[in-house]
C-alpha cells in the first residue's frame, strides 16, 4: 500500500521464483552470445587474436548488461525469465522502473550474480523481508508477483441505484447545494472515482467523513441504514443534473421518486399568471335544412263520378 492508500494488489517474490527466472534469463542471454559469436567467428575467419577478443567483450557486454537493461526498460521490468514467471521489477514505492534502474541492477548482477556465483544474491535475499538481492538495494527496487488470486475487496459503490434514487427522489430536490463549497465535490468525485484502488477500510472511513462534512452543510443527514457513499453519489447525481439543467437551458424531469410534473419549471418558483377568461360568446344555432320543393296536389274526383271538362 502506497502513502495515498492505494493497494497494488501484488506482494514481493521469493527466493525460488527469482532463482527461476534468473536461469532462464540467463540461459536465453548465454545462448544468444554462443550462436551469434560462433556466426561472426565463422564469417569473419580472418580476425587476429586481439581482435577476436574485442569482439567477444563487446558481444558479453551487449547480452549481459545492454541486452537486460533495454528489455527490463522497454517491458517496464519484465524480462523473459520474469514474465514466463509473472514477476516483475517495480520501485519500493511500487511506480515503474526506468531505465536508470535497470542499469544499476544489471551492473551490481555482473558481480553477485555472474561472477561470484549468485552467493551474495542469495544471502541478500534471505535477509532481506522484502527478498531484495544487493541489485535492488542499489538501486531501490524490488520484484514483485503479478499472478496473485483475485482477494481484494469490492469498491465503494460508486452509482445509486434506481430503487435508491426513487426512495430519495423527494429529499433530493428539495435540498439547498449552494452551501458545499467546489473543493468538497472534488473530494467527493475523487473518491468514488478511485474507489476500487483504495483500501476497503480506508475508502469506508473516508466515505465517511466526507458524508458528514456534505450532511452538515446541506442540512440533510445521512438516512439509517444508507451506506456514506450512496449517500454521496445520490447527493452527487442530483448536483450533476442541475447543472446539466442549468448549462442546457432545459427544464427535464428527474426520472426518481419525485411527482409527475417536476422539473416543467424550477424549483420554488411562482406559478405563470393567469389571463382573465374571456367572455363566453353565444353559440349561432344551426341553420335549418332547405325545404323540398312543393308538389301540386292531384284534383280531388267529381262526387258524381264525371269528369269536369277542362
Amino acid at each position: 500500500m502506497t502513502g495515498e492508500a492505494v493497494v497494488l494488489g501484488l506482494r514481493t517474490a521469493k527466493l525460488p521464483s527469482r532463482a527461476l527466472a534468473v536461469l532462464l534469463d540467463l540461459l536465453v542471454e548465454f545462448t544468444g552470445f554462443f550462436l551469434t559469436a560462433l556466426l561472426l567467428m565463422t564469417s569473419l575467419s580472418d580476425l587476429d587474436g586481439a581482435a577476436a577478443a574485442a569482439l567477444v567483450i563487446c558481444l558479453l557486454v551487449f547480452f549481459l548488461v545492454a541486452l537486460p537493461v533495454l528489455v527490463e526498460t522497454l517491458s517496464h521490468g519484465r524480462s523473459l525469465g520474469k514474465a514466463a514467471l509473472g514477476l516483475r521489477v517495480v520501485r519500493v514505492d511500487g511506480g515503474p522502473a526506468s531505465f536508470r534502474h535497470a542499469l544499476v541492477r544489471a551492473l551490481v548482477g555482473i558481480f553477485e550474480i555472474i561472477m561470484l556465483t549468485g552467493v551474495p544474491a542469495v544471502i541478500s535475499s534471505l535477509v532481506s523481508a522484502e527478498g531484495r538481492r544487493l541489485g535492488d538495494v542499489f538501486a531501490g527496487t524490488l520484484v514483485v508477483r503479478e499472478r496473485v488470486p483475485a482477494g481484494r475487496t469490492d469498491g465503494l459503490p460508486t452509482a445509486p441505484p434506481p430503487q435508491v434514487m426513487h426512495a430519495l427522489g423527494s429529499e433530493l430536490v428539495r435540498l439547498d447545494l449552494s452551501a458545499v463549497p467546489e473543493g468538497l465535490w472534488l473530494a467527493v468525485r475523487q473518491l468514488l472515482s478511485r474507489s476500487d484502488q483504495l483500501d476497503g477500510q480506508v475508502a469506508l472511513t473516508m466515505a465517511q467523513r466526507l458524508a458528514g462534512d456534505v450532511a452538515l452543510r446541506v442540512g440533510w443527514p445521512v438516512p439509517a441504514g444508507l451506506h456514506p457513499a450512496m449517500y454521496l453519489a445520490a447527493v452527487l447525481t442530483e448536483r450533476q443534473r442541475r447543472d446539466w439543467q442549468r448549462a442546457t437551458g432545459t427544464s427535464a424531469a428527474p426520472g426518481y421518486g419525485v411527482t409527475p410534473g417536476y422539473g416543467t419549471q424550477p424549483l420554488h418558483s411562482t406559478p405563470p399568471p393567469v389571463s382573465p377568461a374571456a367572455p363566453a360568446q353565444p353559440t349561432p344555432a344551426p341553420a335549418a335544412p332547405p325545404a323540398p320543393p312543393a308538389t301540386p296536389a292531384p284534383p280531388a274526383p267529381n262526387a258524381g263520378g264525371f269528369a269536369l271538362p277542362g
